[in-house]
């Protein structure tokens, strides 16, 4: 099938955390036949900042961020069998969203894919103006990054004809151990660019750590960190690349995930970067929230945090070894069930059956 998708960068990974997501979802479907193209636009630095150069299995069209440009794409959309609007593209999300599905045609799945459905859902909510509102009736489906039967029940509760979480998983052949790095060797490393609905929680979870712990070390990855205070043993590096981030995950005795507001108190929405990081082996402490054991066992699999103390007991007990068994065992868990590949066949499974049903209603 031709699938015509509109997200904010497959390129670009710079404060765009759902480009690893894409990449390897979209990678997956390809290998099982479909032709994508894929259109970005050429806003917020991205281009200036890619991690990859345009692959061979897709067809990415960067479109200026200028009102003409974005209904010139929104034209192609005429030509697909599937179109899907992502959410937070950053420029022009509302013209796209009604214009995909105003140019689509009546026999094209219409899909939006929502990678941030608390914050969108919370929005819809403050919002009965919002454009959502209107485009839920006529979208054949929503697909979310996450977010469990909370997500789902409200997305049903707001006019979604079937809501369906594809959650986050592992490309092994993008993100697997490595040898450690002397540049990210730290106790505990964080990576995550600076977010107002996060840097509470960060504070939190690793800044007051570091501080009750001034012999270790701890590591900070990401945008916008370079004008945060910060313990004298915290080490913060900016933006960590793609390419890079195998090695800051392989590297340091455990990793820290921290999630969103939103996402924590939502829960059943693991990071983008657990999986990449239980990929490179890494032993990794999250802070706690609804649904991880359906990812990882705590315990066994992944340390959970309730708090910043918890985090403080964990580093002071975790042994080089421990450590080593729990990456390993993440590593094996998220193959056997978490990877791209599973997810392309079901995402692969619905498109196909949703396409068949709805032209078959077209022709009876």
């Amino acid at each position: 099938m031709r699938i015509a998708f509109y997200g904010s960068s497959l390129l670009s990974a710079y404060w765009n955390g759902a480009a690893t997501y894409y990449r390897g979802l979209l990678r997956d479907l390809a290998g099982r036949g479909h032709q994508i193209t894929f259109y970005e636009p050429d806003a917020y630095d991205r281009q200036s900042h890619r991690d990859i150069e345009p692959p061979d299995w897709v067809d990415v069209r960067v479109y200026p961020a200028t009102e003409e440009a974005v209904w010139t794409v929104i034209a192609e959309a005429a030509n697909a069998d599937v179109v899907v609007k992502a959410s937070g593209v950053g420029v022009f999300d509302d013209v796209l969203l009604t214009g995909v599905i105003a140019a689509s045609q009546p026999h094209a799945l219409r899909i939006f894919w929502d990678v941030d459905a608390p914050a969108t859902l919370a929005e819809l909510g403050r919002s009965p103006d919002h454009p959502l509102h209107g485009a839920l009736p006529v979208l054949d489906i929503v697909f979310t990054y996450g977010g469990g039967p909370p997500v789902v029940r409200d997305y049903e509760a707001f006019g979604a004809h079937a809501c369906v979480p594809i959650y986050n998983a592992l490309d092994p052949a993008t993100h697997h151990p490595v040898a450690p790095e002397p540049r990210f060797q730290a106790d505990l490393a964080f990576l995550g660019n600076r977010l107002p609905d996060r840097e509470a929680r960060v504070d939190a979870f690793f800044l007051e750590p570091a501080a009750l712990l001034p012999r270790r070390g701890f590591l900070i990855g990401g945008a916008g960190w370079e004008t945060k205070a910060m313990p004298p043993n915290v080490r913060a590096l900016g933006h960590v690349g793609t390419g890079d981030h195998n090695a800051f995950n392989a590297t340091p005795l455990a990793v820290l995930n921290i999630a969103r507001d939103s996402m924590a108190a939502n829960g059943f929405s693991p990071a983008t970067r657990v999986f990449e990081a239980a990929g490179a082996s890494a032993c990794i402490i999250t802070d706690a929230w609804e649904g991880i054991g359906l990812f990882l066992t705590p315990g066994t699999e992944v340390l959970v945090a309730r708090d910043g103390a918890d985090v403080v007991d964990h580093l002071k007990v975790l042994t080089h070894e421990r450590a080593h068994a729990i990456g390993a065992a993440a590593r094996a868990r998220i193959l056997s069930e978490h990877t791209y590949a599973h997810r392309g066949a079901e995402v692969d499974e619905m498109l196909r059956s949703l396409v068949s049903r709805k032209r078959e209603r077209s022709v009876a």
